[in-house]
Parts: C-alpha cells; structure tokens; sequence
C-alpha cells in the first residue's frame, strides 16, 4: 500500500468510528515500514486537521464523531510517541477542566484528545475547578494556556470560574504570558460572552477548540 492508501483508509476508519479499523491500518502501515514518526505526521495529525474542517462548514456534525475521533487520535499518538526514535517537540502547554460547580467533562476529553495528537501537553485538572486551582497549576507547569469548558450559564459566568482566573492573571501580571480560553453550551447562545467572563478566545465546540488554543499558544509565546 501506498502512503496515499493508508490515508484513505485511516481517514475512513475514524470517520466511521471504528478504532478497531484505525488500529488495525496503523499496525499495518509500521509493518509496512511507515515509522512512528510518518503515522503521527501524516496520518494522525492530517486526519484531525481534516476534521476540524469539515466541523467548520458543518456546525451540526455529530458530538460522538467528535469525541471518538479524538480519542482514536490521542491513543494512536500515546502508542506512536513511546516508539520515536526521539522525544518529540512539544509546541507548547495546556491547562485545562471544567469551570466551578460543572461536572461535565465529555466536551473538555474532545478537546484533550485532538490536543495531544497536535503534540501539546495537556495537563488536565478534572472537574469542578477552581480559580486559584487553574491559575496555579498554569504557572506550576510553565503552560500557555488556561482552558475552562463550562456546560451551565451560571457555571461560566460564576464568581470563581473564567472572571476570577482573569482577575487573578491581572493580579499577577500574567495575562501576557497565559491566555485564557473557555468553552460549552452557554457560549454557543451567546457568542459575546467569552468577552463578558475574560476569556481572549472562545470556541464553539471540543474539536475546534484544539485550534483555538494551538493559536493561543503561538501569540503567548511569541
């Protein structure tokens, strides 16, 4: 089979879900003398990049796609980066959870999927996070950005959620060293409040997500 081939089939296999197939294409492909390196570049990553395409000209594409493609993509990168020849470059760090009183956590998994596959490192608190708890671990792990997915509007505007953790980057002096970007239902309704809570970006869903914060990472640093 042929580079082109393995994409095809790849592309298919996450398409439709089925990590099994997934698996079973990459397996092939490093039989096949594809290193790791080729199946995370030009399998892996494209196939998230393609993805975040088509879920921008279609907003209403399916929320289980979404999640199974980046937990396909998360475990082929997990696999593939233990077989490098050398550590990979990570381009840059993440913090990321649910807002104060929010237990949901399918949206925040979407987004930490398809961000390891990109190769940034992810450092995932959990639900129900604090201000002080985001902030805190952001500068413990030199990140560049603070994520924070809320599911409820109370959730996202509440004291110690987005509003808090911006107040405490002004306190610090921070808020040019780590962005701040939020997610969930309440900012699809109203695509004015990221501004309302401090955020510097918003996304619209877990996928796309990963774009925006591979964007943030690039100004903080820059």
């Amino acid at each position: 089979m042929t580079l082109t081939n393995y994409i095809q089939a790849y592309n298919e296999a996450v398409f439709e879900t089925d990590k099994p197939a997934a698996l079973a294409v990459v397996n092939q492909a490093l039989r096949d003398g594809l290193s790791p390196e080729d199946v995370v570049f030009k399998l892996v990553i494209p196939a998230v990049e393609s993805m975040m395409e088509r879920i921008e000209k279609d907003q209403d594409s399916n929320l289980a796609q979404h999640f199974m493609t980046a937990q396909i993509a998360a475990d082929v990168t997990e696999k593939m980066l233990e077989k490098f020849s050398s550590p990979p470059e990570i381009i840059g760090k993440v913090v990321i959870g649910a807002a104060s009183g929010d237990l949901h956590s399918l949206g925040k998994r979407i987004v930490s999927g398809c961000l390891k596959s990109l190769m940034v490192k992810v450092i995932d608190l959990g639900i129900n996070v604090g201000a002080e708890q985001f902030v805190e671990a952001a500068v413990a792990n030199d990140a560049q950005v603070i994520a924070i997915s809320a599911m409820m509007v109370h959730t996202a505007t509440g004291e110690n959620g987005s509003i808090k953790v911006r107040a405490l980057l002004k306190q610090r002096g921070l808020e040019d060293r780590i962005k701040l970007a939020v997610g969930g239902a309440p900012y699809r309704f109203d695509p004015a409040l990221f501004r309302k809570v401090g955020a510097d970006a918003w996304a619209p869903d877990g996928v796309t997500a990963a774009k925006v914060i591979v964007r943030l990472i690039n100004e903080a640093k820059t």
